[in-house]
C-alpha cells in the first residue's frame, strides 16, 4: 500500500530548499528523570526513538557530504511533522555529539493509520463461559503468580474504522493503543516517508537512512530497567516484571507468561516462544522414552552374545581379520574392538526399535498438537485473518515498482517491480545461485571424505595394531576411532564457517528476488537457509549412516575412491557408534557455539560500552540514552533462534534410531534456551518493534518435511546402519538347520557363521600388506557383514545364501516399518482436528459480534436516518394538501 500524502521532499540532490520551508523538531534540555517515557512535558508518550550524530561535529566526512546528510535527515524531520508525528530533540548526556529525536503520535495519526493498517482493536469482553481444565491444579504449580503478572483480559476485536470509533471499547483515549500497538503504527510511517528524489525515483524510509549512516539508531524504548521497577509510578514496569518472571534462571521449569510477552514484544516474539515452549514440553515424553531405551540398553548389555563371542580369547582373540588398507596397514586381531562391541550393544538393541518407531509417531502427535495450539493463539491474537488484512508491501518493494501491468482480477493497472520476463530470470539467476552453493558444500563433504580415506592410512601406520599388542591405549584409540574423531571435528569446523559464508549468500539472493512482503522475504529466506544448513549439517551424518563401508568390495578386490584412495570400512561392529559419535560432536559443538555467538558477544559489547563510558556513574542519564547503549536485535530478529532449533528438530528425529539421548539433550539444551533467549531480550538487546504473525511461518512446512523423512531414515539405518536385522536373520533362521548345527534359536556362533574368509594368497600385490604374516595360519577374515562364500567354493569371494535373506530382510523391514508408521501417523492426523470446538466457537462468536455491533449499528443509523426524512417528506405533503381555510 503506497500512501498518497502531501510531502516536501527534495527534487534532486544538488536542489537545496529553504530552511524556512522545513519543520524543525522542539528542541528540549533533559529535564533529570531517568525513567521518563514521555516529552518534557509528561504527557506525549515517546513511542519512537531515532539517533543521529551531529553533522558539524563529524570528521570523517567531506564537508560537502556532510551537508548532503544533513539536508535529507532534515527533509525526512520535516515530512514526519507533516504527516502528523511530533518531534522533540535532546542532546545526549555523554556524548555531545550524539542527537536523540523522541518521536509522539497523537490520536489522530492512530486512529488514521489504525485504519489504514487494518489493527484489530476491542469491541467488548469475551463473554463465552470457558471449563476449567482437570490438570489446572498441577499446572498451576508451574505458572508464572497471577497476583505479579496479571491475566490479559479477553475481548472481542475487530478491524479499526474511525467512523465507528463510538462501537470500540474505549475507556481511556491513552490506553486504547498500547505502547506496542503505537509502536508499529510509528514505525509503518517511518518506513514509507520520503527524504529525497533522485533521477524520479523516491527515496523513503528509515532503513536507507540507517543504511547510509545518516542516522545510527531507531528503536521503541523499554519501559524500566530490567534490574529494578521504574521510578515514574504511571510506569508498569513490564520489562523488569519480564526479567524476574520469565527471563531468571531461578524460572527454569516455570511455564512462560506468554500473553504478557506478547503484550510487550508483540506476536513475532511471541509466537515464537510459544513453539520453543510447547516443542520443548513434548521433548519430555520424548525423552523419557528415549532414556528407557538406553537403560534397557545398558541392563541387557551383559548378555549380548555376540559381544561375548567378540571379547571371548577362545573365540575373538583366534580370529585374525584381514588389513583395512592397502601397504601399511597390519593384520589385527577381533577382540581389539571389544570395548566398542560393548558401547555398541547399549545403542543396538531392540530398544532401539521400539524408540524409532515411538519418534515417528510422536512427531506426528507433536505436529498436529502445535496445530490446535497454534489456532488458539491465531486467535487470542487477532492474527487470523491477518496475511489477508494487515500486512503491507515492503518499502524496498514500494521503490522499486517501475513497471506498469494489468491486474486480471481488479483489470485495473497496478506498479510491479519487474516484468514477468525479468521476474522469470530473477529466478533462474537465484536457483543456479542455491544449486551452486549447495554443490560447494556437497564438495566439502568429499573433501572431507577424502581426507578420512587418507588419514587414516597415517593412523594406520603410526598406531600400529600387531596380533600380539597387549598396550591398554590400543582398546580405545584404533585408526578408525582417531580418524572418526578427527574428521567430525574438522567437519565441524568447515560448518561453521560454511554457515558465516552461506548466511551471507542466501541475504544476498534474497534481496535480489525482491518479495513482495515481509512474510515473502522471511520464507523465501528461510527455504533457502535450511536447504545450506540441512546438506550442511547432515551430509556427514548421510554419509556414515547409508554410504561409508556399504560399497568396499572385498581383500582381493577392493574399491577405491579417485582410482587412489581405497573406500574406507566400518568397524566390524558397524557404523551406528561412529554415526553416534558424529551426532554428538556436532549437536554438541553446535550448542557450544551458538551459546558463545548469541550469548557472550553482545555481554561482552555491552561490557565495553558500558566501561567507555567513563562518566556514566557520575551523571543521569536518560531511558533513551540507556537503551542505546544496548545491541540492535538485527533485521532478521529471530530467524537465527528458529533455524537452530529447526535443525536440532532434525537431529533429534532423523537419526534418533542411532542416538535415543538426543531428545534428553535437547530437553536439557532448550530449558536453558528459552531462558538465555529471554535473557538476551530483556538485558542485551534494545526492544524490537512488535510485529505480527500469523504462525511459524515456512518453518512449518519444513517441520512437517522432516517428519517424513525421519521415517524413512530411521527405517534406514535400523536396516543398513544397525546389524539388527542380519543378527534376527541369524538367530530366526542360520542358528537352526538346514543352515546352522543348533537344535535350538540362538545366537551363538553368530560371530563366527558371519566373518567371511579369505586366503591371504589372494592378496594382489597392490594391496599386499607390507608387515609379516604372524603363525600359521593361512586365512584372515572380512568385515563380518560382508557375507561371501569362504575360498575354495565354485563362487568362492561371491555373496553367499545369507547375505540374500540379509538384503531381503532389510528390505522387508523398510516397507513394512515405513507402511505402519505412516498409516498411523494418518490415522492420527485425520482423528486429531486442527483447531479445536473451544476455539471455532470463540471465532464464530466474535465473527456474529462484529455483524452485530458495528454493520447492524450502521445499518439501525440509517433507518433513524431515513425514517426522520420520510417524516419531513410526509409533513410537506400534508402542508401542500391542506384546505386553505385551515
Amino acid at each position: 500500500l503506497v500512501l498518497e500524502l502531501n510531502q516536501v521532499v527534495i527534487p534532486t540532490y544538488g536542489t537545496v530548499l529553504e530552511q524556512q520551508n522545513l519543520h524543525t523538531p522542539e528542541w528540549v534540555d533533559f529535564d533529570d528523570k531517568p525513567d521518563s517515557l514521555f516529552f518534557k512535558d509528561g504527557h506525549r508518550r515517546i513511542d519512537f526513538v531515532l539517533v543521529y550524530e551531529d553533522e558539524s561535529k563529524k570528521m570523517t566526512h567531506k564537508r560537502s557530504d556532510r551537508k548532503k546528510q544533513k539536508r535529507k535527515r532534515q527533509v525526512y524531520e520535516s515530512n514526519l511533522i507533516n504527516n502528523g508525528l511530533q518531534l522533540e530533540a535532546t542532546r545526549s548526556v555523554l556524548d555531545e555529539k550524539l542527537i536523540f529525536v523522541k518521536v509522539h503520535a497523537p490520536w489522530e495519526v492512530l486512529c488514521t493509520y489504525a485504519e489504514v493498517m487494518h489493527i484489530k482493536l476491542p469491541l467488548q469482553h469475551n463473554d463465552l463461559k470457558t471449563r476449567e481444565s482437570a490438570f489446572n491444579w498441577f499446572s498451576r504449580l508451574f505458572r508464572v503468580d497471577e497476583n505479579i503478572i496479571k491475566p490479559e483480559q479477553e475481548f472481542f476485536t475487530a478491524p479499526f474504522q474511525k467512523e465507528l470509533l463510538s462501537n470500540f471499547y474505549i475507556q481511556d483515549k491513552d490506553t486504547f493503543f498500547n505502547p506496542a500497538t503505537r509502536s508499529r503504527i510509528v514505525h509503518f510511517i517511518l518506513s514509507r516517508v520520503e527524504y529525497a528524489t533522485k533521477n524520479n525515483v523516491k527515496k523513503f524510509g528509515i532503513n536507507k537512512l540507517m543504511d547510509t549512516g545518516i542516522y545510527k539508531a531507531a528503536f521503541p524504548l523499554h519501559d524500566s530497567s530490567s534490574r529494578h521497577p521504574s521510578t515514574d509510578p504511571s510506569c508498569p514496569s513490564e520489562r523488569y516484571l519480564l526479567y524476574r518472571e520469565w527471563a531468571h534462571p531461578k524460572n527454569i521449569f516455570k511455564m512462560q507468561p506468554l500473553d504478557f510477552i506478547r503484550k510487550y514484544y508483540g506476536e513475532k516474539i511471541g509466537i515464537y516462544f510459544a513453539w520453543l515452549g510447547f516443542y520443548t514440553s513434548m521433548l519430555t515424553v520424548a525423552a523419557v522414552v528415549g532414556v528407557g531405551c538406553f537403560l534397557y540398553g545398558c541392563l541387557t548389555k551383559d548378555n549380548c552374545t555376540w559381544s561375548q563371542e567378540v571379547c571371548d580369547p577362545n573365540i575373538g582373540g583366534n580370529i585374525i581379520m584381514c588389513p583395512q588398507c592397502d601397504k601399511v596397514c597390519t593384520y589385527w586381531n577381533l577382540t581389539i574392538t571389544c570395548e566398542s562391541s560393548k558401547k555398541l550393544c547399549i545403542f543396538d538393541s531392540f530398544g532401539t526399535l521400539v524408540f524409532a518407531v515411538f519418534m515417528g509417531i510422536w512427531v506426528t502427535f507433536f505436529l498436529e498438537f502445535w496445530k490446535r495450539r497454534q489456532a488458539e493463539l491465531e486467535y487470542e491474537w487477532d492474527t487470523v485473518e491477518y496475511l489477508e488484512q494487515e500486512e503491507q508491501v515492503r518499502p524496498e518493494y514500494e521503490a522499486r515498482c517501475t513497471h506498469t501491468v494489468m491486474n486480471e482480477i481488479t483489470q485495473q493497472e497496478e506498479h510491479v517491480p519487474y516484468t514477468a520476463w525479468g521476474k522469470c530470470v530473477r529466478m533462474t539467476f537465484c536457483t543456479s545461485a542455491i544449486f551452486f552453493w549447495i554443490l560447494l558444500i556437497i564438495a566439502s563433504v568429499v573433501g572431507i571424505i577424502v581426507y578420512r580415506l587418507s588419514v587414516f592410512l597415517v593412523f594406520s601406520a603410526k598406531l600400529s595394531q600387531h596380533i600380539s599388542g597387549t598396550e591398554a591405549i590400543r582398546k580405545y584409540l584404533t585408526p578408525q576411532t582417531a580418524t572418526s574423531v578427527t574428521a567430525s571435528l574438522i567437519s565441524f569446523v568447515v560448518i561453521m564457517i560454511l554457515n558465516i559464508i552461506y548466511e551471507k549468500v542466501a541475504i544476498l539472493i534474497t534481496d535480489f528476488e525482491l518479495p513482495r512482503t515481509q512474510t515473502d522475504y522471511e520464507n523465501s529466506l528461510t527455504t533457502k537457509m535450511f536447504l545450506f544448513q540441512f546438506v550442511n549439517y547432515y551430509s556427514s551424518c548421510f554419509y556414515i549412516a547409508f554410504f561409508k563401508g556399504k560399497f568396499v568390495g572385498h581383500p582381493g578386490s577392493p574399491v577405491y575412491w579417485l582410482g587412489k584412495y581405497r573406500n574406507e570400512e566400518c568397524d566390524p561392529g558397524g557404523c551406528l557408534l561412529e554415526l553416534t559419535t558424529q551426532l554428538a560432536i556436532i549437536v554438541g559443538g553446535k550448542a557450544i557455539w551458538n551459546n558463545i555467538q548469541e550469548v557472550l558477544l553482545p555481554l561482552v559489547k555491552n561490557l565495553i560500552g558500558r566501561y567507555s563510558a567513563a562518566t556514566r556513574s557520575e551523571k543521569v542519564v536518560p531511558r533513551w540514552e540507556h537503551d542505546y547503549q544496548l545491541q540492535p536485535i538485527g533485521k532478521l530478529g529471530l530467524f537465527y533462534e528458529y533455524l537452530e532449533m529447526v535443525i536440532q528438530f532434525g537431529f533429534v528425529t532423523l537419526f534418533v534410531a542411532s542416538f535415543p539421548l538426543a531428545p534428553l539433550l535437547a530437553l536439557i539444551n532448550n530449558l536453558l534456551e528459552i531462558r538465555l533467549d529471554a535473557w538476551k531480550l530483556t538485558t542485551q538487546f534494545r526492544r524490537m518493534v512488535p510485529q505480527k504473525a500469523q504462525d511459524i511461518g515456512a518453518w512449518q512446512p519444513i517441520l512437517q518435511g522432516i517428519a517424513i523423512l525421519a521415517v524413512v531414515t530411521n527405517a534406514m539405518i535400523i536396516a543398513f546402519t544397525s546389524d539388527m536385522i542380519p543378527r534376527l536373520v541369524y538367530y530366526w533362521s542360520f542358528s537352526v538347520p538346514p543352515y546352522g548345527s543348533h537344535s535350538n534359536h540362538t545366537m551363538k556362533g553368530y560371530i563366527n557363521s558371519t566373518l567371511s574368509v579369505f586366503n591371504i594368497s589372494d592378496f594382489k600385490n597392490a594391496s599386499k600388506p607390507l608387515s609379516p604374516w604372524f603363525g600359521t595360519q593361512t586365512t584372515c577374515r572380512q568385515v563380518y557383514r560382508d557375507l561371501r562364500y569362504p575360498p575354495g567354493h565354485q563362487h568362492q569371494y561371491e555373496h553367499n545364501i545369507y547375505y540374500w535373506h540379509v538384503i531381503a530382510a532389510k528390505l522387508a523391514f523398510i516397507i513394512v516399518m515405513e507402511h505402519v508408521i505412516y498409516f498411523v501417523k494418518f490415522i492420527i492426523s485425520y482423528v486429531i482436528p486442527d483447531v479445536s470446538q473451544k476455539t471455532k466457537s470463540k471465532v464464530k462468536r466474535e465473527k456474529y459480534l462484529t455483524q452485530k455491533l458495528l454493520h447492524e449499528n450502521d445499518l439501525k443509523g440509517v433507518k433513524k436516518t431515513m425514517g426522520k426524512i420520510a417524516e419531513k417528506i410526509i409533513k410537506g405533503a400534508d402542508s401542500t394538501f391542506r384546505p386553505k381555510d385551515e
